[in-house]
């Protein structure tokens, strides 16, 4: 090849973004920040999380994946969204632990009522923007409420997001006075109006105590790509629901 051809080959090569990095999972945590979850609550559903990613069975599930890596951020939501833990790639336990480290640091910047449309469409700009490219897509959605007060409506973000080939799975968080499954509740709603996508599960936290072994069930099944037996995975012990 000719020194200035080879020159302008080398220089293009240069100038040309990095090659996107291979990884099993692109994983966005979506949390609830709105005004029915209070200061402490986001602290403990923060240590739920950190709890989880420091378990010895997340980081085997992780290290198992095809590629042996996932990618996940962590946002919480309300009338906005807020970053509070930025794209980290996941291959070992050092770095599932300083994932879980940074989720405990930064203040609570969402405030507001529920926007879960604008949520679900600002997790997959995530992943639309982030320069990974995953062999799978999932965005987990966790709140209390079903509720939509402002931005665009729960259906037409959901089809957005699943039409990009992104799975929704959730995470319904429980109030006492919740009835589940039955018509209206909470389980019942998130299985209707907010999953999708190709595998699409619900994993329930029923109560505070369950809270932290709920998140370590549904991050296994979202990274190991399983389903639960049921679509809707209840928790053991409805009576003794109680507040997060």
């Amino acid at each position: 090849m000719r020194p200035v051809l080879l020159a302008v080959c080398l220089a293009a090569l240069a100038a040309s973004p990095a090659a996107a990095q291979d990884t099993d999972l692109e994983l966005v945590l979506l949390a609830d920040a709105s005004g029915s979850i209070d200061a402490s609550e986001i602290a403990f559903q923060r240590q739920g999380y950190a709890q989880a990613f420091r378990d010895p069975d997340v980081i085997a599930a992780i290290t198992n994946t095809a590629y042996g890596s996932i990618a996940v951020t962590y946002v919480e939501w309300a009338a906005n969204t807020a970053t509070v833990a930025d794209w980290t790639l996941i291959d070992s336990a050092d770095t599932a632990e300083g994932f879980a480290a940074a989720l405990l640091e930064p203040p609570r910047q969402a405030y507001g009522r529920n926007a879960i449309g604008s949520a679900l469409l600002d997790g997959l700009r995530l992943m639309e923007v982030n320069e990974i490219d995953g062999w799978r897509r999932v965005i987990d959605f966790s709140g209390d409420s079903a509720n939509n007060w402002g931005g665009p409506s729960i259906a037409e973000a959901r089809a957005q997001v699943i039409a990009a080939g992104v799975t929704i799975n959730g995470l319904p968080i429980l109030r006492p006075d919740d009835p589940g499954r039955a018509q209206g509740g909470l389980e019942a709603r998130y299985e209707s109006e907010i999953i999708g996508g190709l595998g699409a599960f619900v994993v329930t936290a029923e109560n505070r105590d369950s809270f932290a072994d709920a998140v370590k069930r549904k991050l296994i099944l979202e990274i190991s790509g399983k389903m639960p037996e049921a679509r809707v995975a209840q928790g053991a012990n409805p009576a003794r629901r109680s507040p997060l």
